[in-house]
């Protein structure tokens, strides 16, 4: 509402709310330090875990960040921002969603400090931004460059990312898949590494422990074998792709076939066969002996297959299609009576296996696939679910170091040597600027605090030691051994993360945080009252 001499002048709808000035900040900031709040407690390996129960009843037990915040009804648009920094951090490196959430919520929570203080939110925008800037540049020079094909440190990345989980019993041999799997897929083209973890087909089936969990070298298709006669098991398999269908096709157009005689009859479903059986007999003579068909069989195929030994599959997904030929180095085609002995892939095995309840086709054996399945068993259903966010992680990071071959001390320890030097930079800046990087700098130590508070331990003397360690000669890779609650070399305990999970969770968690600083008006319409009525 405004005025004009005195007669009010109505500008928004009757309805709408708006909070303005410090009461818009505040109320932002409050919201985000919720959402930051209502994950800290799941930080490192001794963090706890959230049960999260949605309106159909179906639970999920997790302390995966990403997880927790895609499954909680977020209603503020401020919390909903810091949803968005947990969605990038995971969609952009697969891992650090916790700590880009806590980072933010403690720049925002100190970022209110200075406010109270009488120092502009523009001014904290500024210095948190020359932060951002100084602390990529910090990050490059304390990150160590490694051999991406090291496969005992792309372990170790890997090990360090599912710390925090559920499973750390068995991390070891996840981490030993993770690392083959990336490896199996990755493509060299000139000087750039090609990653696409679309490529790695998760297979989740309940039974047996977490350690059966293992790696195919070919790829696990969740279908059966289209006749009960055709072979369970082929050796030095052929493999046809298909991408038709092995039935008699219908007319474009409406068509009229009159028959006169009986013997007419015959002959026109006799002609049928032939055309089925002449599909089967061209296929036959290019020695496929295994045929994935993306559409339908007919009777009559399946058993001119089943006499010709042919294991044959069909209704498969293309997504599943696509996988067999990177991993046999079979051609999908459209026209059986085009294909050639190029166009037919090859895998060591196909078999039929009864997994739990189902039965599922193992194309295994390849020679050089680059697609893969990974098979996960667990007892029940939670420790399945729990256990592939595990392995999500863990492909994650392996594909983030081996695209940039750069890695950091994990534990805390990057955070506090970051916020040490960041503080040395400050007092160059001079002004209320500097104020705002000495902020951002206490703000990063948050993440040393959380894991010491979750281990339960005492923060104020543990981080007291840490930053003393930290002065000292090679005291950079000094972190905190959750173990025994002593500062310790993180490099020596093989406690690694990728240097670009760090580099985007403190640049995601600027970012937000800035935005929300700036917003000093928020304007809310008013909701559309029950049963249509304005």
């Amino acid at each position: 509402m405004a005025q004009l001499s005195g007669v009010p002048i109505i500008i928004l709808k009757e309805g709408t709310e708006r909070k303005q000035g410090k009461d818009a900040q505040r109320n932002n900031i409050a919201a985000a330090k919720a959402v930051a709040e209502a994950v800290r407690s799941t930080l490192g390996p001794k963090g706890m875990d959230k049960m999260l129960v949605d309106s159909l009843g179906d639970v999920t037990i997790t302390n995966d960040g990403a997880t927790i915040l895609d499954t909680i009804d977020v209603e503020h648009p401020a919390a909903k921002m810091i949803v968005e920094v947990a969605k990038t951090q995971d969609a952009k490196v697969g891992d650090g969603t916790t700590t880009s959430v806590i980072i933010s919520g403690e720049l925002l929570n100190l970022a209110e400090e200075l406010m109270e203080q009488s120092v502009h939110p523009t001014i904290i925008f500024r210095g948190y931004r020359k932060a951002l800037f100084k602390s990529k540049e910090l990050l490059q020079s304390l990150a160590t460059k490694i051999d991406s094909n090291d496969k005992e440190t792309l372990m170790k990345v890997a090990e360090t990312s599912m710390n925090s989980k559920l499973s750390t019993g068995v991390k070891s041999h996840f981490a030993k898949i993770a690392v083959r799997a990336v490896g199996q897929i990755k493509e060299e083209r000139g000087d750039n590494v090609l990653i696409d973890l679309d490529q790695i087909q998760v297979i989740k089936k309940e039974g047996k422990s977490l350690l059966d969990t293992n790696i195919i070298d070919g790829i696990i298709v969740d279908k059966e074998v289209v006749h009960p006669m055709m072979p369970k098991l082929i050796k030095d398999a052929k493999i046809a792709l298909i991408n038709s269908s092995l039935e008699v096709e219908k007319t474009e157009f409406d068509a009229e076939i009159r028959i006169q005689t009986p013997d007419q009859i015959n002959k026109f479903l006799e002609e049928e066969a032939n055309m089925l059986r002449n599909r089967v007999l061209k296929l036959k003579e290019l020695g496929a002996n295994v045929v994935f068909c993306q559409k339908g069989v007919d009777d009559k195929a399946q058993n001119f297959l089943a006499q010709e030994n042919i294991i044959t599959v069909r209704r498969v997904k293309r997504s599943d299609m696509e996988k067999l030929a990177r991993a046999t180095n079979a051609k999908i085609i459209n026209n059986i009576f085009e294909v050639t002995s190029e166009d037919i892939g090859k895998a060591g095995k196909v078999e039929e296996k009864k997994i739990g309840d189902d039965n599922m086709i193992f194309v295994s054996e390849c020679a050089d696939p680059k697609a893969v399945s990974i098979l996960i068993r667990a007892g029940i259903e939670h420790v399945v679910d729990e256990a592939e966010r595990m392995l999500h992680d863990a492909l994650s990071v392996v594909k983030a170091a081996i695209e940039l071959p750069y890695i950091l001390p994990g534990g805390g320890a990057s955070e506090i040597e970051l916020a040490k030097q960041l503080k040395a930079y400050a007092r160059s800046i001079g002004g209320r600027e500097q104020l705002a990087i000495e902020v951002y700098a206490n703000a990063l130590e948050i993440i040393p605090k959380t894991l010491v508070e979750n281990a339960g331990y005492n923060p104020v003397d543990l981080i007291v030691e840490l930053r003393s360690k930290h002065e000292t000669e090679g005291g950079k890779s000094i972190g905190i051994n959750i173990d025994t609650g002593k500062p310790d070399n993180m490099v020596t305990l093989g406690v690694l993360e990728p240097l670009s999970v760090l580099t985007q969770a403190i640049q995601s968690a600027t970012e937000v945080s800035s935005m929300i600083l700036k917003i000093d008006d928020v304007i809310a319409a008013s909701t559309l009252s029950k049963g249509g009525e304005d």
